[in-house]
């Protein structure tokens, strides 16, 4: 037995890692993080966040900061997108999907239940993932995260009641283990879990270079005969997509000569790269673990899903895994979990990998250059100009679709609205503390007794904008998990006892 012994130690600091590590410590869960890397990366990745996540990240008092990342970026913008941007026109881009930027979010239907009115979250769009880590990493040592960069996890002993972690600086005891460790898991693949899927067929890269000749480039994504390129929104990045099979070696350093030949085989554009600031080499693997767990050993982030990065949808899946593992993982560490709460966790995340893995391939085939992939491509655009097909996509590219099956009720398994109440606070307020918050909307000593002795806090008020609510339970991680609009506790009870378990109990 060493001496050092965690709760959990989380494998990675990348994002995920340390959302999760957060979540873990607003709940006193003693909590290790290691990195092989000796400081954050500066390559290259994610560039913008969906709906949940800004929720997220508004949910836990984190949204203030990251306004003032996003607007610091704007900087760094061409000036053709900057002035787009100081004159409101980026509210009407929600994204795209395959490179059809036709995603209008203020087209959406108000009256569609998976369209959560929130002005605060849904004005977070384009934000690096190094200003994320940043945060997220100060955010995590506040709290208490012991953070161990330049120690990598090398391997790992698993028992039933704990695991033995293996770095180069020693061994830690830990009661769990947590990979977030990137799409090459060390966790995963030492732990054995199958992780099944679809092999890579596109030479992708993606960096900020100087360059010589960028005017001929334009500005945005361009569809030519052997693939696409894109110039922008920030003066340097360029992305390029080529259909001629995945790269030979992923692990090579990015050289401005590979850059340069791929950037100019695609655009016929006599442009010269002259400086590599950052890069990166992807391609368009598609892979889900049938499992998030096995044993004292979990997954989340792209070590439980990994796919192409079109449409930025890995890092916010990634931050939806971390908010829903943390809070069941911490009761489960402090004994207050309900049978079978952990298990959830695979129930309600995998499902929306599988379906984010799908829509990922998707993209990847209506980007094709191929007559056929052109024709259908000129249909999907088609129906993208329809009021439904606005609807469909955007929902998806934006997270709007990521529900649970919890229950009939509207609201139920769905991200909790956030109207004004009555003492001027929003819901999305409420939980920075990271708890489970019932709103006692119609002063019911039925509803309070209803969940007395669960680690839930009762906040009785009022809520103008919807009367009709009379209850909304919300789990700590901002998804409903029981509503009612006529004063009853029907169904609370067992709400109450699927996710939380009661002092008497334990």
């Amino acid at each position: 037995m060493t001496e050092e012994s965690y709760d959990v130690v989380v494998a990675g600091a990348g994002p995920v890692g340390l959302m999760l590590a957060c979540e873990l410590r607003l709940r006193g869960v003693s909590t290790l993080v290691l990195d092989p890397l000796a400081e954050r990366s500066d390559t290259i990745k994610a560039g913008a966040i969906n709906v949940p996540t800004a929720e997220a990240f508004y949910r836990r008092g984190l949204l203030a900061p990251l306004s003032t990342a996003v607007m610091e970026r704007t900087a760094e913008l061409l000036p053709e997108v900057r002035k787009m941007f100081e004159r409101g026109g980026m509210k009407k881009i929600g994204g795209h999907f395959a490179g059809l930027f036709k995603l209008d979010p203020t087209r959406l239907d108000p009256a569609d239940p998976d369209v959560v009115a929130s002005d605060k979250a849904t004005a977070i769009v384009a934000v690096a993932q190094q200003q994320i880590e940043e945060l997220l990493e100060k955010h995590a040592l506040e709290l208490g995260v012991e953070l161990r960069r330049g120690c990598a996890l090398t391997s790992f002993t698993a028992r039933a009641d704990g695991v033995t972690v293996h770095t180069g600086q020693g061994d830690v005891e830990a009661a769990w283990l947590v990979g977030c460790d990137g799409g090459r898991s060390t966790v995963r693949k030492t732990a054995g879990f199958d992780f099944p899927g679809t092999a890579p067929t596109i030479t992708g890269h993606q960096a900020i270079v100087d360059i010589d000749g960028a005017e001929l480039l334009g500005v945005g994504w361009q569809r030519v005969p052997d693939g696409m390129y894109v110039h922008g929104p920030i003066k340097g990045r360029i992305l390029t997509v080529e259909f001629d099979g995945p790269p030979a070696d992923r692990d090579d350093p990015v050289t401005a000569q590979e850059l340069e030949n791929s950037l100019r085989r695609l655009s016929q554009k006599d442009v010269r790269i002259t400086g590599v600031r950052t890069a990166t080499r992807w391609t368009d693997n598609a892979r889900q673990a049938t499992t998030y767990r096995m044993g004292r050993v979990l997954l989340a982030g792209d070590a439980a899903h990994v796919h192409s990065p079109f449409g930025g949808q890995g890092l916010n899946l990634g931050i939806g895994d971390a908010m829903n593992l943390g809070w069941k993982l911490a009761a489960t560490v402090k004994g207050t979990a309900p049978d079978g709460l952990l298990d959830t966790y695979t129930e309600e995340r995998h499902p929306l990998g599988a379906r984010v893995l799908e829509m990922t391939r998707a993209q990847v085939a209506l980007m094709r250059p191929d007559p056929l992939v052109e024709a259908l491509r000129t249909v999907v655009s088609d129906l993208m100009d329809l009021d439904e097909g606005n609807q469909y996509f955007t929902k998806f590219i934006s997270g709007m679709t990521q529900t649970y099956a919890l229950g009939d009720h509207p609201l139920v398994g769905r991200r909790a609205p956030d109207p004004e109440l009555a003492d001027g606070r929003r819901i999305g307020e409420l939980q920075q503390d990271g708890s489970a918050i019932l709103l006692d909307l119609d002063d019911s000593a039925a509803l309070r007794e209803a969940v007395e002795g669960a680690d839930i806090r009762v906040v009785t008020t009022i809520c103008g904008a919807h009367p009709e609510w009379t209850g909304v339970l919300i789990r700590p991680d901002g998804y409903v998990a029981w509503a009612t609009d006529d004063g009853t506790t029907d169904g609370l009870a067992e709400a109450v006892a699927r996710w939380f378990e009661r002092a008497e109990n334990h």
